[in-house]
């Protein structure tokens, strides 16, 4: 693919990406798509043939890399697991709050959309997540933590739910309450 080519895609995935996180997968109709990236019809087809299933796929999975590579960076200059979760935390509101309250979890809104309905995509989103635990789940294997696995699923559970409630209240508050409480339980288990 050629540069302008590789340009097209990327805008018309930036473009997914926003509209899928702010408005969920009804929130990004292939005509929302074209309008908000300026891209005609055809280059959609072209670069994404599977249409809006598959434009959505990849945007969620692009999203979940750059918050997953985020994390990994944070993980590697982190001191401990609690200085990682109050990282993930602290980026995640800045960029909700510097969003206008429209950017939580890049994947949330897709997957509370779908998941009952769209196997495909909820796989998709599944897997997104899975990567974020894993990141935790080998910090805190890393650290001798005696339930990896459980204790991230529950601190990823804790930052989606205040990521959620932030956003409902257009308040920082539940993330920072969360960012306390994960402290806790990272401290003693």
């Amino acid at each position: 693919m050629g540069r302008k080519g590789a340009e097209t895609r990327t805008r018309l995935l930036d473009t997914t990406q926003d509209l899928i996180e702010a408005g969920g997968y009804s929130g990004a109709g292939l005509n929302q798509v074209i309008a908000a990236s300026g891209m005609p019809r055809g280059s959609l087809y072209f670069h994404f043939p599977g249409g809006k299933d598959e434009l959505v796929a990849e945007a969620l999975r692009r999203a979940g890399r750059e918050i997953a590579e985020a994390a990994q960076r944070l993980a590697a200059t982190a001191p401990d697991t609690t200085a990682l979760v109050t990282g993930l935390i602290t980026m995640l509101g800045d960029r909700l709050e510097s969003s206008g309250w429209r950017k939580g979890c890049p994947v949330a809104t897709v997957a509370l959309e779908l998941a009952a309905t769209h196997d495909a995509l909820r796989q998709v989103c599944a897997e997104v997540y899975d990567s974020w635990e894993r990141i935790l789940s080998d910090r805190l294997a890393a650290g001798g933590h005696p339930d990896p696995e459980g204790t991230a699923t529950a601190v990823l559970a804790l930052i989606e739910g205040a990521l959620l409630l932030a956003r409902a209240r257009r308040d920082r508050r539940p993330l920072d309450a969360v960012a306390r409480r994960a402290a806790i339980l990272l401290t003693a288990s």
